[in-house]
């Protein structure tokens, strides 16, 4: 379960925030008028995330190659992206 402050608190009191991640391993979320925004994690938590999110892009990277079709040159792709 994550701790729950309001974004004025978290300002208010970061140091304890904090604390609950690094010394109680607890996730706290940010709230603002009453919605969730934003989280603090541990940096364990975030790379596990980052993990997930590499195992997510490669699986769909599989997928798309198995799907075949015309390859694409990397500028080619990046002019009709209009980052070029």
């Amino acid at each position: 379960m994550a701790r729950v402050l309001s974004a004025a608190a978290a300002a208010f009191d970061f140091p304890a925030a904090l604390e609950a991640v690094v010394g109680e391993g607890e996730r706290v979320v940010i709230e603002r008028s009453g919605a969730p925004v934003a989280a603090i994690v541990s940096l364990a938590d975030l790379e596990a995330l980052r993990r997930l999110e590499a195992e997510a892009d490669i699986a769909a990277a599989r997928v798309a190659m198995a799907e075949g079709g015309e390859a694409i040159p990397y500028e080619e792709l990046r002019r009709e992206l209009g980052f070029a």
